[in-house]
């Protein structure tokens, strides 16, 4: 267990030290945070925030690596970096262009879908992993290869996107990520995973110190969709995608509230919510404050991770 917990210790450690200095850096080239027209007042009042600040979460990747050169390590770690260069393209268009669209949602797709596919395929081919999903103990489902493939590279593109819908208060994700990775940490038998997980949840808490309501930086999708693609493929590698519609719960309901307000204004030109994603929503329509609206999301994640650790431990675990 020490073993595992100075890694992750470290990691608080470096994130907290060279923080301010990325930060003043960001500022210092003006990469700055586009703020789209349409948010509420109090988002407006958030122009020139620094933006790509999930840079500094790389410190967890060097850490990982020199404490555990596995095959292992460097998959989830060059998992983390693809998924984080798409990120990096959108946050570099939207800093340096102040353009808040960023990127196009269909070339980032295509990276996505180009990555998914790539790794997955290795998964299956060097690393052994099956083409079955757990149901129940030892029952499972099995798929064909090909299929397999499909539905999980629809389901890691779809989950990596989901998670970065969340990124959209402060402190939000960071706060939502932590209970997530703390579940592969429970539920794994891999050394490389449980110290991988407890490292992002150092580097996390340390990035909290500067991200947390009034954030003094934004993560920018250099980390939420490195967070996204790491923790989707967790998700495969551990064989619990029994688990994901509880587990990802807080992330798919923020997407499916984008989905849902679309397609109601479209069919009844009427809106279901707010505004969304749906964090917004509690904002405008309850007035609950940002800490308010990432503390209670934060609590409910911690609850969907209780839940499917119950399920795990007492339906799937053999």
């Amino acid at each position: 267990m020490i073993n595992q917990i100075v890694p992750a210790l470290i990691s608080f450690v470096v994130v907290s030290l060279l923080s301010p200095l990325l930060i003043a850096v960001l500022r210092q080239l003006n990469l700055i945070q586009p703020i789209r027209k349409e948010l509420p007042s109090n988002h407006q009042l958030k122009k020139g925030t620094p933006l790509m600040f999930g840079i500094i979460l790389f410190v967890g990747i060097i850490v990982s690596i020199f404490i555990s050169p596995t095959p292992l390590m460097y998959f989830l770690s060059i998992t983390y970096i693809l998924f984080s260069f798409i990120g990096f393209l959108d946050d570099f268009w939207k800093a340096s262009r102040q353009d808040p669209e960023g990127v196009s949602g269909k070339t980032k797709l295509i990276f996505q879908f180009i990555f998914t596919g790539t790794l997955l395929f290795y998964m299956i081919n060097e690393m052994g992993v099956d083409t079955s999903i757990n149901i129940y103990k030892n029952i499972s489902l099995e798929l064909p290869m090909v299929l397999y493939i499909f539905v999980i590279t629809l389901f890691v593109v779809g989950s990596a996107n989901a998670i970065n819908f969340t990124d959209g208060l402060d402190g939000l994700l960071g706060v939502v990520a932590i209970p997530t990775y703390f579940f592969f940490f429970m539920v794994s038998e891999r050394a490389e995973v449980q110290i991988f997980s407890l490292i992002m949840i150092g580097c996390l808490l340390g990035f909290l110190i500067y991200n947390i309501y009034p954030a003094k930086a934004f993560m920018g999708d250099t980390g939420s969709l490195a967070i996204g693609g790491s923790l989707s493929f967790l998700a495969v590698l551990e064989k619990v995608e029994i688990l994901i519609p509880i587990l990802f719960f807080i992330y798919f309901a923020e997407v499916l509230s984008v989905i849902l307000q679309v397609s109601s204004f479209k069919l009844t030109r009427k809106r279901i919510f707010e505004m969304t994603p749906i964090h917004y929503h509690f904002g405008l329509k309850y007035k609950w404050s940002e800490n308010t609206i990432v503390t209670f999301f934060g609590f409910f994640s911690w609850f969907c991770v209780f839940i499917c650790l119950a399920y795990w431990r007492f339906f799937l675990n053999p």
